[in-house]
């Protein structure tokens, strides 16, 4: 069964990659995949909860966790790239690549993160393969370690925004609320987000397979597409020293003195 379910999700992945690609070459802004990153597993999600046709618990309870974080973390991608040019990270990349942009972008943009959404994914396709009716301890604590996460991401996104709206803030760095504990609260929520998804499918066969996904994550939050990302940006801005020096890069912790 897990086998058929991967293969599912890979056709979803794949044909999700090759219609943003094409629009994204129409538009000449590789930065809409970024808004349909979360749209991409709330389709793996769904796609494998209706092919293995069980409805149990866990395959609903772990399917909801999925759709909700998607369309939150989805809504919060499109209002924010609303309106604006193709995103800087992006840009970069098209000025660099030159004449090689096309299938420079097909392969390290669109397939790229289509294999990485594969392989974060496996906790819900493993779990949509359980045959056990009821629900454990692990659904429980996995759950409330996604509920944590998921809390603590969109708390620090709502922060973060409302702190960007005040024009006094601008060319300032947001150090309130989460932000006063961890430089990057949002991305911490993600990362527990998907250990708590892999909790609940470590108790059903291939769980340990899908500790690849939480340590892939936190890997690519904390060392490459995340916080390494945000830090470039931070550091062009007088307060970084010192918000450097008095909180945790990712970790939240009181501040030092």
């Amino acid at each position: 069964m897990f086998f058929v379910l991967l293969g599912y999700a890979t056709i979803v992945v794949v044909c999700l990659m090759h219609m943003l690609f094409v629009y994204a070459c129409a538009k000449k802004d590789n930065s809409i995949i970024d808004p349909w990153w979360g749209v991409g597993f709330a389709l793996i999600a769904l796609v494998t909860f209706i092919a293995a046709g069980l409805y149990l618990p866990r395959h609903i309870l772990i399917t909801a966790m999925t759709c909700i974080w998607a369309m939150r973390i989805s809504v919060h991608l499109l209002r924010r790239n609303r309106g604006k040019p193709e995103d800087a990270r992006y840009a970069k990349w098209r000025e660099q690549w030159g004449d090689t942009v096309v299938w420079r972008s097909y392969l390290q943009v669109f397939m790229l993160q289509g294999l990485f959404m594969l392989i974060i994914a496996l906790p819900i396709i493993v779990v949509n393969t359980s045959t056990d009716p009821g629900l454990t301890r692990f659904d429980f604590v996995g759950f409330l370690i996604w509920l944590l996460g998921i809390g603590m991401e969109a708390l620090a996104d709502y922060q973060l925004n409302i702190y960007l709206s005040n024009p006094a803030h601008r060319g300032r760095i947001m150090q309130e609320g989460l932000w006063r504990y961890s430089r990057h609260p949002n991305y911490v929520g993600e990362m527990l987000i998907w250990w708590g998804m892999w909790v609940i499918a470590v108790q059903v066969p291939y769980g340990l397979l899908a500790l690849i996904s939480p340590l892939t994550i936190t890997l690519l939050l904390r060392f490459v597409s995340g916080v390494p990302l945000a830090e470039e940006q931070m550091k062009k801005l007088a307060e970084y020293a010192d918000y450097a020096r008095t909180t945790n890069i990712f970790i939240p912790w009181f501040k030092r003195k």
